[in-house]
């Protein structure tokens, strides 16, 4: 019995292996084909020519090399959002966890309702405050959001925990440390393995992000790579006689744009598994 269970949840991971890395094979297969290939081949498999690189080369060349700009774009607003928001949820996660005041519980059940409410829901108010600003059109209106991650939040509350022991804390303040020393020169390398769980977490969302930097920015040179490769899906979709070369350079542009997540979890896959496990076991 144990035996067949076994073969069903074997067969069942092989099934979501590849209803995940499926989409990513016809990716990459479809950035090798000319653009003759790219209509008339089978599409989950490579054609006679190997196209890869002039593909590549034409993606990062048109328009001026804009392309290049919207992944300059796209990696400073993630790497600026995913660095921030890990230490704001550092911060409030320790303290939530370490320090009893008044209004505790009320305002952690409050980061956990906002873990419920989608970030769509938030778009249109958010234009709206930073028209009021003067920060529509600008990095700060795509970074200053993404600060904000409830489950981040979350997160680092249930695992600073019993990632930090009291007795250190204690002893540290035996010693002297003010609560700001603590935290940066104590604290916060016992916390990091949850820090980097968050720090892929808030990556991935602010590079995939499309719908708030799409009503946020109306320069073509601030662009992250999500918005710039649908301005060229839509003239792919317009039609006429460029219509097969805008679609290779948007699945090649796309197969580009997620090579660098790709790295980002292969790098810190030992802290994120570690940050995972701990958290959820400890919490």
């Amino acid at each position: 019995m144990t035996e067949r269970r076994s073969n069903v949840l074997t067969l069942a991971m092989l099934a979501l292996l590849i209803y995940f890395l499926l989409p990513l094979f016809w990716l990459f297969v479809a950035s090798t084909k000319t653009i003759a290939d790219l209509f008339s081949s089978f599409g989950l498999w490579f054609a006679g020519d190997f196209s890869l690189f002039t593909n590549i080369r034409d993606t990062v060349t048109t328009d001026g090399g804009v392309f290049a700009r919207w992944m300059g774009n796209t990696i400073f607003y993630s790497v600026a959002s995913a660095g921030g928001a890990a230490l704001l949820c550092a911060l409030g996660g320790y303290g939530f966890a370490k320090y009893r005041f008044r209004g505790n519980v009320p305002m952690f059940a409050l980061v956990l309702g906002a873990i419920m409410v989608p970030t769509t829901a938030l778009a249109i108010p958010t234009y709206l405050l930073f028209s009021k600003a003067g920060m529509v059109n600008t990095p700060w209106a795509i970074i200053l959001p993404s600060l904000v991650s409830p489950f981040g939040l979350y997160l680092m509350r249930i695992y600073a925990q019993d990632a930090v022991p009291d007795g250190i804390i204690e002893a540290a303040r035996i010693d002297g440390a003010g609560e700001f020393r603590i935290f940066f020169q104590v604290a916060l390398r016992m916390l990091a393995p949850g820090i980097v769980t968050v720090v892929l977490f808030t990556l991935v969302a602010t590079w995939n992000n499309y719908f708030l930097p799409l009503i946020m920015l109306n320069n073509p040179d601030l662009y992250p790579v999500t918005v710039g490769l649908a301005a060229w899906s839509s003239q792919a979709s317009a039609g006429g006689g460029t219509t097969g070369a805008v679609l290779s350079l948007v699945i090649t542009g796309s197969f580009l744009s997620i090579i660098p997540l790709v790295a980002a979890f292969l790098l810190l896959q030992r802290y994120w598994q570690s940050g995972l496990s701990t958290g959820g076991v400890k919490g």
